[in-house]
């Protein structure tokens, strides 16, 4: 029986290739939906729009989730919260007359695994002076159960006539410019040390196999000479 050396490599190599290959890929899928969460900024201006930030990330990437959102507003000088707003199943509702066609929704979109509940008022006015609650509820569905968990985050918001952006506001801008432009450099670093691993395991692969391959002609050869002297 005639064996090619070369077909021998190269389905070992494929073997070897492939675990790595895809565990480097899944890694990639992975990393690659990365998810930051950042303050909102606190300051709105009147007469502009200003954008409510809430993002709640999903601590397991890999598991399948859904989840809704519900604002809530207390103005200031206030003592209780009001439903102004609510976002499920790829829909939102303002639920507060004062925010009737002033609220927008710019969170997670046609998907209902959401990560950023984020909302825009439009024409801000001095009335939007207050506390808002943001409010995730989130479920997550395992292969034979699934698991809800919520998170609420605060923001309080002071409306001012000219803009006079914070030192606080900068610097959670930079943040996540450097957050994210780290969690590339890591994707990166991991691409390349995957690439490594799956090379060495090749040429690990091609030196058995090639030494396989030479035992097994070494040994046809002297079964063919013990059978020519048998003869």
């Amino acid at each position: 029986m005639c064996v090619s050396l070369s077909w021998v490599k190269m389905t070992a190599v494929q073997v070897m290739w492939l675990p790595l290959l895809l565990l480097c890929i899944t890694h990639a899928r992975l990393s690659s939906s990365a998810c930051v969460e950042v303050d909102s900024d606190t300051e709105a201006v009147a007469g502009k729009d200003f954008k409510l930030g809430c993002i709640s990330c999903k601590m397991r990437g890999e598991v399948d989730a859904s989840a809704t959102v519900d604002w809530w507003f207390m103005a200031k000088g206030e003592s209780d919260f009001t439903h102004i707003y609510s976002y499920s199943n790829m829909m939102g509702m303002v639920t507060d007359e004062r925010f009737t066609g002033r609220i927008e929704w710019v969170g997670s979109k046609k998907t209902l695994d959401l990560q950023d509940g984020s909302l825009n008022i439009l024409n801000v006015t001095y009335n939007d002076t207050g506390t808002y609650r943001c409010y995730f509820d989130r479920t997550l569905s395992f292969t034979y159960y699934e698991f809800r968990t919520n998170t609420t985050k605060f923001i309080t918001i002071n409306v001012v006539a000219k803009e006079t952006r914070g030192m606080a506001s900068i610097l959670s801008e930079v943040m996540m410019y450097v957050s994210i432009i780290g969690l590339q450099l890591w994707l990166l670093v991991e691409m390349v040390y995957c690439y490594r691993k799956i090379a060495a395991a090749g040429e690990e692969a091609l030196r058995e196999s090639a030494a396989e391959y030479l035992a097994i002609t070494s040994e046809s050869k002297d079964n063919c000479t013990g059978v020519a002297v048998a003869e």
